[in-house]
């Protein structure tokens, strides 16, 4: 699977890309905005700021969206190509970018950041940094969503207001996963994590998911996705004991390594048939196993769509490079 489109939704809000001119040269000559026309009120979409290969420095669009557009009323903002290190366009990359402009910023609640697609990266080589001064910037933010991993940094933060908390990516370093179960969210209910492949840095055991797991500090959160997991059958065992599970509603080890294996942990550990979802799809099971798992849990809406085969006993994920 790779990302081909730019969002066109972001959290209940049409995506409008913000039109950025110089000499010349416009963004809808790279990338037409999302939606169309011009919006009642700055407030009313999701506005995505970026830049293009050869083009401005994404500082200066960024900047020109906040001397442009009446960014008081934004509440929703996606960040796009921002531009790779090689091209030495920007020396600040969008993380500090968006903490120096957090006070023109002050009703931001739903954040973006890496809205890049194919053609501009691959998910692996999308070059992140410490998102944890984002939480500081920005206390009121309920979501978060961030794309690649490379230089992905987290320290353990601690947010009353945060209620969807992602990261995509093909490799999901450990020390960042750890973070996530250090922190204290007692507002979170919406938590995905890609784990991805060792051979992109997802270096993640389940040792570093006890936190997550253990649930303690996450005391509203329903929906847990522990997705695109080489090692999902070792996911799918810690799963089947996990404190947090019974407090679920919906749960994904979706786009993963998953089989016959992983799936006889999820049915000889705890009940799942409290869950209106189970999310599996693109899996290993065999024909029988997916009935199996079909059978067990009647009531439960089970998605065991994309049935893969092993390449030469190589199981893969959905989303590695």
């Amino acid at each position: 699977m790779t990302i081909n489109e730019h969002l066109t939704e972001f959290a209940g809000k049409p995506v409008r890309g913000f039109r950025y001119e110089r000499d010349g040269e416009s963004s809808d000559d790279h990338h037409r905005p999302a939606a169309a026309g011009t919006p009642a009120a700055p407030g009313d979409v999701a506005w995505r700021v970026g830049t293009w290969f050869d083009g401005p420095s994404f500082g200066d669009v960024l900047q020109a969206f906040l001397d442009e557009v009446d960014t008081a009323a934004v509440t929703h903002l996606v960040i796009g190509y921002w531009g790779a290190s090689y091209d030495a366009t920007d020396a600040v990359g969008p993380v500090g970018r968006l903490v120096q402009a957090a006070g023109q910023l002050p009703a931001l609640r739903a954040l973006f950041l890496g809205d890049i697609v194919l053609e501009e990266s691959e998910i692996s080589w999308i070059e992140q940094s410490d998102v944890t001064p984002l939480f500081e910037a920005f206390p009121g933010l309920e979501r978060l969503e961030v794309r690649g991993s490379e230089g992905l940094g987290l320290r353990p933060v601690h947010s009353r207001a945060l209620r969807t908390l992602r990261f995509e990516s093909g490799g999901l370093p450990a020390a960042v996963v750890r973070a996530v179960g250090e922190s204290d969210l007692p507002a979170l209910e919406h938590l995905d994590l890609w784990l991805g492949t060792d051979d992109y840095g997802g270096d993640a055991t389940t040792a570093d998911l006890a936190g997550i797991l253990g649930g303690e500090r996450l005391p509203a959160l329903a929906h847990l996705g522990l997705e695109d997991a080489r090692i999902a059958d070792e996911v799918a065992a810690a799963v089947a004991s996990a404190p947090v599970v019974a407090r679920l509603t919906s749960l994904s080890l979706a786009m993963g390594a998953l089989t016959d294996r992983g799936a006889e942990s999820l049915l000889s550990g705890q009940s799942l048939i409290h869950l209106d979802r189970l999310d599996l799809h693109h899996h290993f099971l065999g024909d029988a196993m997916v009935e199996r798992v079909r059978a067990a849990l009647p009531g439960v809406e089970v998605d065991l769509e994309q049935q893969e085969k092993p390449e030469d006993d190589w199981f893969y994920v959905a989303v590695s490079e």
